[in-house]
């Protein structure tokens, strides 16, 4: 089955009754969990922005400090996972803003993580975040790039 493209779908959704808008979108919800939080993301998070990276924030820092230090190998996982985590949620959310404070939020632990691990893997990580998150702020409004930039050297300095 070939799926319709988006402007397809945008005018048969808008010919659809509230009523069965509602149906498709709880039966969307119940076959994916990325679709649950989506939904979850747009129904009670999207209002409160900041709130809602505060939570993504002590979460990965959660994730961090229960990392499994005892060997490299399950350390590197796990940085993957968060980094996983994360991305999930920078799709989900869909603003640049958010996605680069999450990205420098999860450097700046990885920063510290880097001090007691020192490691081509880690320092690739690094770089490869660096890079994305340089690239999204330079679509940012002026004003939020400065602070922005300024906050990312202070992590790449050190």
């Amino acid at each position: 089955m070939k799926p319709a493209d988006i402007a397809t779908l945008r005018a048969e959704l808008e010919l659809r009754p509230a009523a069965e808008l509602k149906v498709i979108c709880l039966r969307l919800a119940r076959f994916k969990s990325e679709n649950k939080e989506l939904l979850s993301y747009m129904l009670f998070d999207a209002s409160d922005e900041l709130g809602f990276i505060g939570s993504v924030k002590k979460d990965i820092d959660n994730q961090f400090n229960n990392l499994n230090t005892s060997h490299f190998y399950y350390t590197k996982k796990g940085v993957r996972k968060i980094l996983r985590d994360m991305n999930k949620v920078i799709r989900i959310s869909g603003r640049k803003s958010s996605e680069v404070e999450l990205i420098l939020h999860f450097c700046r632990n990885l920063n510290s993580l880097r001090k007691l691990f020192p490691s081509a893997v880690l320092d690739k990580i690094m770089e490869l975040q660096v890079k994305k998150v340089s690239k999204s702020i330079t679509l940012l409004h002026e004003d939020l790039r400065y602070d922005y930039e300024h906050e990312l050297q202070e992590i790449i300095s050190g």
